[in-house]
């Protein structure tokens, strides 16, 4: 079968994996089935909808459909509720809402027993939960989708919310497709309009251009061999692979024109802008890649998958262009005109040279304040992430999961694992009950009231249908009332029971729903409950364990620290590793991170200045930042060791280094910043951000290599020196 590019969204991509708390989920949906299996439909009612017998009809019979469709397990609302009742022969039931051939359709119990449950809080619209079958496929959860919306338009019906996995991950696919190719065409056309403004010359956009769109070929070609699917962080691909490229033909143009003033023979002029470059463009690709290379190491999937196929998508780039854009040349260019540099944009170059040779103090005070202030604030920034908080906040999708949170007690699924720990017990003993209605009133003290499905919601039921169905009865019985219960309770066919109790009764869960809090609020709330189960619960009985599909992402965003930490350590260490081995000096290497840490820096006081809190999205951007910004710091330093390998002073070689590759690194890291920009017309927050704090974090590392970097490197003129006497007599012996 050809291979062929596919879009993909999946948040259980945003697991934390080799956690034991995923293995755990992963054991308790074989056993209770996955918590986010449902696709949540409001429809309205007003006040007259109840009394209208066609429309009720029409809702009966669409309730019908939609469970005869393959891929449903089951539909509930109050079409569907049976309210039940004990009497002399046993447990009976009679549906809330009647539906007879003789008398019609009408109403039989009362629907504010309801509210915030099947009914809106307001009584204004009603809830229809239809529950799928587990585990679909991203693509059968679109096919289902469709029939449900193909259903809901052949009974013209309309809901006002819809909000579930399969609505949103086919929304989220289709939102990906539109922002990939938007990004794709901006992008190109954005290296075309930067090639015209800097070099003027068709040839020159046109070698360029090609080279660049090959190198972005063989990037997505090897990840669909690879089997890559395009996800969420996908969009940006096309900008990253472009920019980076257009910005290494950027400095091998300079050079080019460069190396043509000096003399005339164009094709030893391209042998030798290609010769000396070859090492630190290869450096600069390569601390780019490595920069996404390192989210490989974390343990998130979705940053894996995205840092191993951008990492080797860069690499290919650089092949692309050393490969490809010599030839072009010879083959375009060589009877082509030469566009010259201008003089003027060197001599504006030369008050940062004076700044840099008169004020460093000054340089290094202003430096370290602004560093000092920007760690401080970012040390005020919390760890908070949303499920939804990749789309912007007035999206659609995110009025559909706001509406049921405001009106149906919340759309995000909460999970809570039961176990007897006495095998002679069973989770239906009144003495684990009793734990158990504990728990979930400590759940609705810090949650607000929330529709819980439990073992506790089975003797509730069968406690209404002893008082004749009564709603207020609904409510977890006394010691007297639930022996009277007891024997009814123990015949439940297991059909009733398997939703909230396993094999034997010794497992267990509450189910419910609520609003989206956010990963820091949610995690202080687990943390006071889990305060609340060692303090209030006899773990001699009951072993009580928060899990669920929301727990494991908001322990995602919570493990940021240690991804970041994880992603920027191994950056560190490799590109201070590759410094080392370039330039023969530890203390260069630590030099040349220095200028790079700074930026890291003041994005923490921009994020703080701008609002953007911490979560997974937005911590690995700063080993993204780091592997580009760096970058220009390895252009400066071997334009910096060329010179002095010709024997010239330190400050003369930082000087010419600043006049003459100043001029490549301001233009390339314009175009980085200005290609990062344009993602900031994303809808997705992650390729938000990242177009936000990636261009401000190149614009802080502009200033830092053009002014801080030569700062730093002052003080080692008489260790340069030794070296260079060094060299000078190992070359005469």
């Amino acid at each position: 079968m050809r291979p062929s590019p596919v879009f993909d969204y999946d948040f259980e991509q945003f697991f934390p994996q080799q956690d034991e708390d995923l293995s755990f989920y992963t054991e308790y949906t074989k056993k209770f089935g996955s918590d986010n299996d449902y696709l949540l439909s409001a429809f309205a009612a007003d006040s007259g909808f109840w009394s209208e017998e066609q429309v009720l009809e029409r809702f009966f019979q669409l309730s019908d459909e939609l469970q005869e469709l393959q891929g449903v397990d089951s539909v509930i609302s109050v079409f569907s509720i049976q309210v039940p009742r004990i009497g002399v022969f046993g447990i009976s039931t009679r549906p809330l809402i009647s539906r007879d051939l003789e008398k019609g359709v009408n109403l039989q119990g009362d629907l504010e027993a309801y509210q915030g449950t099947l009914i809106s809080e307001k009584g204004d619209s009603f809830l229809m939960l239809i529950r799928n079958k587990p585990s679909l496929s991203k693509e059968a959860g679109d096919q289902l989708y469709a029939q449900i919306l193909a259903v809901f338009e052949r009974f013209e019906v309309e809901p006002i919310a819809v909000a579930g996995k399969i609505q949103t991950q086919g929304d989220f696919v289709s939102l990906m497709q539109q922002e990939f190719g938007l990004f794709l065409t901006l992008s190109i056309a954005l290296i075309i309009l930067l090639l015209v403004l800097i070099f003027r010359k068709f040839w020159i956009v046109i070698c360029s251009v090609t080279v660049i769109l090959m190198g972005m070929l063989f990037a997505f070609g090897v990840m669909v061999l690879m089997g890559q699917k395009l996800a969420l962080m996908s969009v940006m691909q096309p900008t990253i692979f472009l920019i980076v490229g257009l910005s290494a033909c950027i400095h091998l143009f300079t050079h080019l024109i460069h190396f043509l003033t000096l003399e005339n023979e164009f094709q030893l002029a391209i042998k030798n802008t290609f010769k000396e470059l070859i090492i630190p463009i290869w450096l600069t690709f390569l601390t780019t890649a490595l920069g996404f290379l390192s989210l490989y190491f974390t343990t998130v999937p979705a940053l894996k998958n995205f840092g191993l196929s951008t990492g080797i998508g860069v690499l290919l780039m650089f092949f692309a262009i050393y490969l490809f854009l010599p030839g072009l040349l010879s083959l375009l260019g060589a009877k082509r005109k030469i566009p010259t540099s201008s003089g003027k944009f060197f001599a504006s170059l030369r008050p940062v040279v004076s700044l840099v040779l008169q004020k460093r103090k000054a340089i290094l005070l202003v430096f370290f304040l602004i560093t000092a202030g920007s760690l401080f604030l970012g040390s005020q920034l919390k760890i908070n992430g949303f499920l939804l908080d990749n789309l912007p906040s007035d999206h659609p999708i995110q009025a559909d999961f706001q509406f049921f949170d405001q009106n149906y007690r919340g759309s995000n699924p909460l999970e809570i694992y039961l176990s007897v720990k006495d095998s002679s017990q069973s989770l239906l003993d009144y003495e684990l009950l009793a734990q158990v209605e504990k728990v979930e009133t400590y759940l609705e003290k810090q949650l607000g009231p929330l529709t819980i499905l439990s073992p506790n919601s089975l003797v509730k039921t069968l406690n209404q249908a002893q008082n004749q169905g009564d709603e207020k009865a609904y409510a977890f019985p006394s010691q007297g009332q639930y022996e009277r219960l007891k024997r009814i309770l123990s015949r439940l066919p297991e059909s009733d029971k398997k939703q909230v109790l396993g094999r034997d009764n010794k497992e267990g869960r509450i189910s419910a729903r609520t609003a989206d809090l956010g990963s820091y609020r949610m995690g202080k709330i687990r943390k006071e409950f889990e305060h609340f189960v060692r303090q209030e619960i006899d773990e001699e009985l009951l072993e009580v364990r928060w899990t669920g599909t929301s727990f494991l992402i908001d322990k995602g965003h919570e493990s940021v620290t240690q991804q970041m930490a994880r992603g920027l350590g191994l950056a560190f260490l490799l590109v201070g590793a590759i410094a080392g081995y370039l330039f023969r000096s530890w203390r260069i290497s630590v030099i040349l991170l220095l200028p790079n840490v700074v930026p890291l820096i003041w994005m923490l006081g921009l994020m703080y200045f701008l609002g953007v809190e911490f979560k997974l999205t937005t911590a690995i951007l700063f080993t993204v930042a780091f592997g580009i910004a760096v970058d220009d710091s390895i252009h400066f330093m071997s334009r910096l060791k060329m010179e002095l390998a010709k024997g010239k002073t330190l400050i003369y070689a930082i000087k010419r280094t600043l006049l003459e590759t100043g001029k490549a690194i301001i233009w390339t890291s314009l175009v980085l910043i200005l290609g990062f920009s344009m993602l900031i017309f994303s809808q997705f927050g992650v390729t938000f951000y990242t177009g936000l704090l990636i261009s401000s974090a190149l614009f802080f590392a502009l200033l830092a290599d053009l002014i801080l970097l030569p700062v730093l490197l002052l003080p080692m003129k008489t260790l340069i020196q030794q070296k260079q006497k060094k060299r000078s007599e190992a070359r005469q012996n």
